[in-house]
């Protein structure tokens, strides 16, 4: 049925939970539930009974979930570490009825290892007395320099800090973003963590901050900032602020289908990765698109690194190592040098196009250095995946990839998505589905996420050099074994 958002994800004891945005009546957007799954690995996941419930209080909106190790709350039986859900309560009938008060923050905790959950009874624990009408989203960490809990929070067009020693009352702390970042909707779904810079020992602090509308390709998107905590403000660094004036936005994912994304929390630090899943579709057309009867998907996870580049500062994105565990057979090729259409798998001698693909390309001087890679089946269907050397740019087009036609947004206009590098030496990674492919350029410092969907599978995988020769220094390909639901 019905998913959006990724919820309350936490690592616990060996367990990856995902809880999620859900509706299990219906394939179109309803009361919002809390589905949930869980994982060793993130990428073989089982299925659990629904998390959480709307009540009284309101459907059961988007949140995050942490261990409380040193039972602060005091929901822990036995003075043990619960599993705590913070979350935001969503009172339908108050907003219908023009109230302006009618998200709130609310609490629910877990003492079996999350699969049942007790509402707290003293639910809402965060009131909405700024009267805001978007008021939601908490993602709460553990603050260990302050001892501390911390939440952020998405209010109408900005973020909001709040902290708490008990997770059950809190204080405003500050507030980010009514001047900086693009405001072209509504502001939702935030992160906040500290982040060390690849390559030092500096610490810097990221704020993703999800929105809707007003994603750099239209709908809804991912932007981040990149600055300092001193334990009561967030003020950017001023190697970032001038990317993100008012009106501006640095985003994670330039494509149309990765939204609402955040990191999991619990990560033991002998992991020490911050990693990151996103809804996969848009709220552009993400209740039309033709499946059924299930409706949306999430990204593959993905290992978040702060990076300097020639752009300044950015937020990467990597396929998760785990994503390994799906290798199946392994298809490459070696120091090929093209200059007319090339099919890959024709050289590679494989038939699927279900793939993990690496590409190292060698674009040559200018003018050379355009191409195309087309994914496509025998019917003609085809996304094509292009790079404009002059303008050190790529573009995605969809709008012959298959069924297009449940919405006029889908394929509107081509995606587009800057290229920071500038050398002559460019690394590709596509994760390619049946019906999505998620690319990955420069080791992450771009990213563009995007569902489709042809009436058979794509096939082929084509390299069309559009000006001069293009040598391919490695292919390197594995074959994707599909996942069983559990």
């Amino acid at each position: 049925m019905w998913m959006n958002d990724p919820n309350g994800m936490v690592y616990y004891e060996g367990e990856y939970h995902l809880f999620y945005q859900y509706y299990p009546d219906s394939t179109v957007w309803g009361p919002m539930h809390w589905g949930h799954a869980v994982s060793t690995d993130m990428v073989h996941w089982k299925h659990l009974p629904i998390a959480l419930y709307p009540d009284s209080l309101g459907m059961i909106f988007s949140g995050s979930a942490v261990v409380d190790s040193y039972n602060t709350s005091g929901l822990g039986l036995n003075n043990n570490a619960p599993l705590v859900a913070i979350f935001t309560h969503h009172n339908d009938a108050a907003a219908k009825a023009g109230k302006d008060d009618y998200q709130y923050q609310s609490l629910a905790f877990s003492n079996d290892h999350g699969r049942t959950w007790t509402k707290y009874k003293h639910n809402p624990v965060l009131p909405n007395t700024h009267h805001f009408k978007d008021f939601r989203d908490p993602k709460v960490s553990w603050d260990p320099t302050h001892h501390r809990w911390m939440m952020a929070l998405a209010a109408n067009d900005h973020a909001e800090f709040w902290i708490s020693k008990d997770l059950k009352s809190w204080r405003h702390l500050s507030d980010f973003g009514h001047e900086w970042g693009g405001h072209g909707g509504v502001w939702e779904c935030p992160d906040f963590f500290p982040i060390t810079l690849e390559g030092s020992t500096d610490t810097l602090w990221v704020l993703i901050q999800n929105i809707n509308p007003g994603g750099p390709n239209g709908g809804s998107a991912t932007q981040y900032f990149i600055g300092t905590f001193d334990g009561t403000d967030f003020t950017l660094d001023p190697k970032f602020s001038k990317e993100v004036l008012n009106g501006n936005g640095v985003w994670l994912d330039y494509g149309r289908d990765n939204y609402a994304g955040v990191t999991w929390s619990g990560i033991p630090d002998t992991d020490g990765r911050h990693l990151f899943l996103g809804w996969m579709s848009n709220w552009d057309y993400g209740q039309q698109v033709p499946t059924t009867p299930w409706r949306s998907a999430m990204t593959i996870p993905r290992t978040l690194t702060l990076r300097n580049t020639a752009a300044g500062l950015r937020l990467c994105s990597w396929p998760a190592k785990e994503l390994s565990s799906l290798h199946g057979r392994q298809y490459g090729l070696q120091h090929v040098r093209i200059s007319t259409p090339t099919d890959l798998n024709a050289r590679m001698h494989c038939d699927k196009a279900i793939m993990d693909l690496d590409l190292q390309l060698d674009l040559g001087d200018k003018p050379a250095g355009n191409f195309s890679i087309i994914l496509s089946n025998a019917k003609g269907e085809r996304y094509v995946i292009s790079f404009d050397r002059t303008l050190n740019t790529f573009s995605f087009d969809r709008s012959h990839s298959g069924n297009t036609g449940f919405s006029s947004q889908f394929c509107a206009t081509p995606t587009r998505a800057p290229r920071i590098s500038k050398g002559n030496e460019m690394h590709l990674r596509m994760i390619m589905d049946v019906a999505s492919c998620e690319f990955f350029a420069e080791d992450g410092e771009t990213v563009v996420t995007e569902i489709y969907f042809p009436s058979t599978p794509f096939t082929s995988i084509q390299i069309v050099p559009e000006s001069g020769d293009l040598l391919l220094n490695s292919v390197t390909a594995f074959e994707l074994n599909a996942t069983k639901q559990q």
